[in-house]
């Protein structure tokens, strides 16, 4: 047995969706059924009032920081342990990012270390909720708000996470999110940008498409980007979105049963959940500590071999060499991110694993260990 990091749910279900949209010929991503279905009910789930549909997380990041007016000059507070699309569109709409520390449990943006860094020509705060749980979010809008900065909130891998009992994606200017295989619903590639603001919702939704004029066509208002989710994956989306309760409940049922089965292992620091989240455990993620730190490539190789697929934590952005060479950070500016990052990796928690696999994984990794320590 072989079991991977994670399979996406597809059914029949979804393929009759998709089949659907194809036969009547609504394909593109101009408009379609199902694509304005798929971005008004995927609005409502996270809370917010407008979904504009795009063709990835980093797609709609993008869009988002390009509709609230983010650019040349600015600069903007990111936290520094996540996936590389998080920085990047701040670089190509020729502002720049500043990469912030993590706290030790979430591994979430540390809001102590925020106000330290805005000076005057911070412009925004990306935040990330990292593998399922809320960045601890008051202490961010109270600071934004004193500071009169935008919140951005990157919702990639929490679809469904709360704090303090809101949806994640409505309590910032805008909240991004991935449809990608490995997230909690896919389109295959996709995503989407979610806003309260109408007027934001209007000027997304322009320069999503090319910025094409209201009269003219082709006469165009801006430099706008395409951007536009196809009707087809919009209808993969609309299917998907009917089993995100469930998906979300079997993530947790998943963390449940590996938290149980991992609690008396010493050397292990197993994800949390604090008082203000629902943590939604995208992944399962686990951190090595005391004698089994420094041994991560060890018991990844040897779990692989046993049958159990890992991935490894993040690479900060501030160990990003691209970024050190042009002068945006420095190795050690985050050193709680970077210590977590050499001692973490994640294992088999995809929404269709089985109780059997569940069992095997947890066996397999208790096993390992015992060889290592």
């Amino acid at each position: 047995m072989f079991v991977p990091v994670s399979r996406p749910i597809i059914d029949e279900s979804d393929a009759q969706a998709v089949f659907n949209a194809v036969k009547r010929g609504d394909v593109s991503g101009l408009g379609g059924l199902e694509l304005n279905e798929f971005e008004g009910k995927f609005a409502k789930f996270c809370g917010a009032s407008f979904g504009v549909a795009t063709t990835s997380c980093y797609t709609a990041l993008h869009l988002a920081m390009a509709t609230l007016g983010i650019g040349k000059g600015d600069e903007v507070l990111v936290s520094t342990y996540t996936n590389i699309s998080t920085a990047l569109p701040v670089l190509y709409l020729g502002a720049k990012p500043v990469f912030i520390d993590i706290e030790k449990d979430t591994f979430n943006i540390n809001p102590k270390l925020i106000e330290g860094k805005i000076n005057s020509k911070t412009k925004a705060i990306v935040v990330v909720h990292i593998y399922g749980h809320s960045v601890d979010m008051d202490p961010i809008l109270k600071i934004a708000k004193k500071h009169k900065l935008l919140v951005i909130e990157d919702v990639a891998e929490a679809l469904g996470g709360e704090y303090k009992g809101k949806l994640l994606g409505s309590l910032g200017d805008a909240g991004c999110f991935s449809f990608l295989a490995n997230k909690f619903i896919t389109t295959g590639e996709g995503g989407m940008v979610v806003f309260k603001d109408s007027t934001l919702n209007s000027r997304a939704r322009i320069l999503r498409s090319l910025a094409f004029g209201k009269e003219n066509r082709f006469m165009h208002e801006d430099f706008g980007f395409n951007y536009r989710m196809s009707n087809i994956l919009a209808a993969l989306g609309l299917s998907q979105l009917k089993k995100v309760n469930k998906i979300i409940g079997k993530k947790r049922s998943i963390a449940k049963f590996y938290l149980k089965s991992f609690k008396n292992i010493k050397g292990f620091q197993l994800p949390v959940e604090r008082e203000y989240a629902k943590n939604v455990y995208w992944m399962f993620h686990i951190v090595l500590t005391g004698e089994l730190e420094g041994k991560k490539k060890e018991l990844m190789l040897k779990l692989k071999e046993a049958g159990v697929d890992t991935r490894d934590g993040f690479v900060p952005m501030n160990r990003q060499k691209i970024f050190i060479q042009k002068g945006l950070c420095k190795e050690n500016d985050c050193p709680v991110a970077n210590k977590i990052s050499e001692n973490s990796f994640y294992i088999p928690s995809g929404p269709d694993i089985s109780e059997e696999e569940l069992k095997f994984v947890a066996k397999k990794v208790k096993e390992v260990v015992s060889k290592i320590v």
